[in-house]
């Protein structure tokens, strides 16, 4: 199944000159779904042993969660700050249209664990390195990241960190 045909570009959003890339008809299309989770598990096994999937909020909930109930991993959340209960560790990144702070619960990932960072989408690379922040507060590898689609244009590849990376998609 070729699931760069269910990636649409939608022109002057979220602000006039983006060409923003939606890949939501992945999510509305169970075959399609299903390849992309596949695939995804495909590109992980390159990194050996994996102890836990971590997912970006939000999208990379959806296809980490698939993709670690797949794999019969756990599945650990990154959320926006303010989101998560109890004690958290905060990282603050610039996105392409602003600032945030992504959260990681203490009790979530143990040191020395291994595990895969999944979101949905590499624009400039900033919610990425965040996350791999995160982890690394935490005394935890991330021994790769995956996504769905890059934005090939933008090189966030190039300023997230040295991370293996794995693709489906490029735009």
């Amino acid at each position: 199944m070729d699931l760069q045909s269910f990636v649409h570009t939608i022109a002057d959003f979220p602000k006039p000159g983006i060409q923003y890339q939606d890949i939501l008809p992945i999510l509305a299309s169970p075959e399609a779904f299903a390849t992309c989770t596949e695939q995804l598990a495909d590109a992980i096994k390159s990194f050996g042993k994996v102890d836990k999937i971590v997912g970006l909020d939000a999208r990379g909930f959806l296809f980490g969660a698939a993709l670690a109930l797949h794999c019969h991993l756990p599945f650990v959340v990154l959320r926006k700050a303010g989101k998560l209960p109890g004690e958290a560790y905060q990282q603050k990144y610039d996105l392409e249209y602003g600032h945030a702070t992504i959260e990681l619960q203490k009790n979530a990932i143990q040191p020395q664990e291994r595990v895969v960072l999944i979101d949905d989408v590499l624009a400039t690379g900033g919610t990425l390195k965040a996350g791999c922040q995160l982890i690394k507060q935490a005394g935890a590898h991330v021994v790769g990241c995956v996504v769905v689609l890059e934005l090939v244009s933008l090189a966030g590849r190039e300023r997230f960190g040295d991370y293996p990376l794995k693709t489906l998609l490029t735009a």
